[in-house]
């Protein structure tokens, strides 16, 4: 269960407050700071799959990209910062980030050629909030993995299922297409790599 500390704080105020080596993560959602829940197992396995499958695409492609361990990403409106699953950083880019070398945050769309959430029990910021603002920065492609089917029944169906979205930037818009069973998405690490 997320647990959200209810003072409203700046994103300066959110770095400052960010506790040093903690086992815990914390999200800044419009100026509120939210406890992430722990993740699971079953979502640990999906996310290093899923880094280990990207980053030797990028090795293959000998592409300047880099997974972090942990960064933030800024909307450049508001005050939230998001510290997703997954995040593919252009190493070229980051000289272009003023918060980068303290602060380990990035806001521009040139720098984050793709973020991937795997859904947890947050499933409403994945698929409402955190789609609107990736968009709103500009981020190339967004993916989000709901292996469990938490996600509500509008978004994976009814009944539920385990879905694949992928969200990619054309025209300033988000456009999507939805995987799910045996929909072939098997070739979208390469496809990715590719871009």
């Amino acid at each position: 269960m997320i647990q959200a500390l209810r003072k409203l704080v700046t994103f300066d105020e959110f770095i400052a407050w960010y506790p040093e080596n903690s086992q815990q993560r914390y999200e800044l959602h419009d100026g509120v700071i939210v406890e992430m829940a722990p993740p699971t197992g079953d979502h640990e396995e999906v996310v290093g799959f899923l880094a280990l499958e990207i980053s030797a695409e990028i090795k293959r492609l000998k592409l300047p990209y880099f997974i972090p361990k942990t960064a933030f990403i800024k909307p450049l409106e508001g005050q939230s910062a998001y510290s997703p699953d997954v995040l593919i950083l252009n190493r070229t880019n980051l000289v272009n980030e003023p918060l980068w070398k303290k602060e380990s945050t990035i806001s521009q769309a040139a720098s984050i050629p793709l973020v991937v959430e795997v859904v947890s029990t947050n499933w409403r910021d994945d698929y409402l909030k955190k789609v609107a603002d990736y968009e709103a920065v500009g981020i190339p492609e967004y993916w989000i993995i709901d292996y469990a089917a938490l996600g509500g029944k509008r978004f994976i169906g009814n009944p539920k299922q385990p879905t694949i979205w992928i969200y990619s930037l054309v025209e300033g818009e988000y456009q999507v297409k939805q995987f799910r069973g045996s929909d072939a998405c098997s070739g979208k690490v390469q496809q990715f790599a590719t871009k």
